[in-house]
C-alpha cells in the first residue's frame, strides 16, 4: 500500500474539504528549496511549507545543533525550572528587537503566542483595577485558529460555525491617506474601554497578502499610544527578515508592546511559539497577590530541542550571506513585478520584501474560494512548484537559499500559465 492510500486510511488534514480534495502528495526528503516526493519527482518549495523555512530543508547545522541536544536535555517543565538554552535565546533575541522589549514568554506556536498576547493586555488592566475588554483589530487579518485568537481575526468562512462563540472586537479598515484620520477619531472614541489594538505589521498574510504603507501604520501607533491604548505586533509571519527587514516592525518608529513570534522563529524546523513584552506590561503582574499571577502555560513550553533550532536558526539568519539573499530576492521580486505588471490578466502586483503576490484578473472581487485557485495550484505542482494560491491571488515566500535559477523557473511558469490559462 502506498504511503498516501495509508494516509487517507488515517489521516485528517488541516484546510482541507476531504471529500473532494486529491490525495497528498507523500514528500520523503528535502534539500534547500527542494522536497522529493517517493517517486523521486523535485518540487520547489515556493511558500516555505506554509512561511515557515527561511533557511532551506534539512539544513545540516541546525539539525546538528538539535541532535546535540537531544543527547543534553529533550525537555524540563518550565515552571521552577529553567535551561541554557532559554536564556540563552531571550537573551539573543531582546538584543535585536525594538529597545522596549524586555521579557519573553515562550509558548508552542503562532495561534498560542497571539493567546498569550491578548491575555496579558487584558489581565494588565485587569490587574490594575480598569475595565477595559474591547480589542481593536483590522479587517480582513488572521491571527490564528485558537479561539482568542480567531476572536481577532476577520469574520468569515473560517470562522462562520464559531462566530456567536467569539468576543466582539471592533474592526478597523487598513489605514492609508485617505481614511488615517478617520480611524484615529474612531480610535479616539474607544479608548477608555479598549484594552490594545493588534495587527499584522505591513503585511495581511492570510487575508491575501494585503500590504500597507509603514507611515500610516505609524501614524496609527503614535496615536494609540498617546491614547494609551496597548499594541500587539504579531509577527508570527512577517518576522525574520520576510519584510526586508529584522522584523516588520523595524519599518516604523513607534514601537509596540507585545510582540508574537513564531513559523521562522527555527527556520522551520518544529514549533515553538514567542511572546515579548514591556517592562511595564510585565510589572503590572508583580504582586504579593498571587491572583495577579499570568496564569498561562504550555506542556512544551521553552522546549529545550525546539530552542536549540531557534539558536541555530537565528546564528544562520544573522549571518551576512543571509542578509545578502534577502536583499537578492527582493530585487528579482522587484524586477518580475515590474515585467508582469503590464500583462492583461494581472489585476496587481504588491511587495514587501521577500514576499510577492499577484493577483490573477478574473472579472470579479479577490475570493479565497474562488474556484482559478485549484487549477493554478495544480497547475504549479505539474511543473513542479508548490505553489498554494489564495483564491485568485498567488504569492511567492521562498526561503532564503532559493537560488537565481529557481526563482527564474517560477517566474517563468508564472508567465506561462498567464499564457496558457
Amino acid at each position: 500500500m502506498s504511503l498516501t492510500d495509508r494516509d487517507l486510511k488515517v489521516i485528517w488534514h488541516p484546510y482541507t474539504q476531504m471529500k473532494t480534495a486529491k490525495p497528498p502528495i507523500p514528500i520523503v526528503r528535502g534539500e534547500g528549496a527542494l522536497l522529493f516526493d517517493e517517486n523521486g519527482k523535485k518540487y520547489i518549495d515556493a511558500v516555505s511549507s506554509w512561511w515557515v523555512n527561511i533557511h532551506g530543508h534539512a539544513h545540516p547545522y541546525i539539525a546538528k545543533k538539535v541532535s546535540e541536544q537531544l543527547h543534553k536535555l529533550e525537555h524540563v517543565i518550565f515552571a521552577g525550572f529553567t535551561h541554557e538554552g532559554a536564556v540563552e535565546l531571550a537573551e539573543r533575541l531582546l538584543q535585536i528587537l525594538p529597545a522596549n522589549q524586555q521579557k519573553v514568554f515562550y509558548s508552542d506556536n503562532g495561534s498560542t503566542a497571539v493567546e498569550v498576547a491578548i491575555k496579558m493586555c487584558l489581565q494588565y488592566w485587569h490587574n490594575k483595577g480598569e475595565n477595559r475588554a474591547k480589542i481593536i483589530a483590522f479587517k480582513n487579518a488572521y491571527h490564528g485558529d485558537t479561539f482568542g485568537a480567531m476572536a481577532v481575526s476577520g469574520r468569515s468562512a473560517f470562522t462562520a460555525a464559531f462566530d456567536q462563540l467569539l468576543f466582539e472586537v471592533e474592526f478597523i479598515d487598513l489605514p492609508d491617506k485617505s481614511n488615517v484620520d478617520r480611524l484615529k477619531s474612531q480610535i479616539s472614541d474607544l479608548k477608555t474601554a479598549t484594552a490594545c489594538f493588534i495587527f499584522e505589521p505591513l503585511v495581511q498574510g492570510a487575508g491575501g497578502m494585503l500590504m500597507y504603507e509603514a507611515e500610516y501604520l505609524n501614524e496609527l501607533m503614535a496615536h494609540c499610544r498617546k491614547e494609551g491604548i496597548l499594541m500587539i505586533a504579531d509577527e508570527v509571519f512577517t518576522g525574520f527578515g520576510r519584510t526586508g527587514n529584522y522584523f516588520a516592525s523595524n519599518h516604523v518608529q513607534e514601537q509596540p508592546d507585545i510582540m508574537c513570534f513564531s513559523k521562522g522563529i527555527t527556520g522551520g524546523t518544529m514549533a515553538l511559539g514567542l511572546t515579548t513584552c514591556t517592562q511595564a506590561i510585565y510589572d503590572a503582574f508583580l504582586s504579593d497577590d498571587k491572583l495577579k499571577t499570568l496564569f498561562h502555560g504550555h506542556s512544551f513550553t521553552a522546549n529545550p530541542v525546539a530552542i536549540a533550532a531557534a539558536l541555530a536558526s537565528l546564528d544562520l539568519f544573522l549571518e551576512p550571506s543571509t542578509i545578502a539573499n534577502i536583499k537578492r530576492i527582493e530585487e528579482k521580486h522587484r524586477a518580475f513585478g515590474e515585467r508582469i505588471n503590464i500583462h492583461p490578466k494581472v489585476k496587481t502586483t504588491r511587495q514587501t520584501g521577500t514576499i510577492f503576490a499577484m493577483e490573477w484578473e478574473t472579472g470579479s472581487n479577490t475570493s479565497y474560494f474562488n474556484s482559478l485557485r485549484d487549477v493554478l495550484y495544480q497547475y504549479f505542482l505539474d511543473a513542479g512548484i508548490i505553489l498554494r494560491p489564495l483564491g485568485n491571488t498567488i504569492y511567492i515566500l521562498p526561503p532564503y537559499c532559493i537560488t537565481d535559477d529557481e526563482l527564474n523557473y517560477i517566474y517563468a511558469k508564472i508567465e506561462q500559465a498567464l499564457e496558457e490559462i
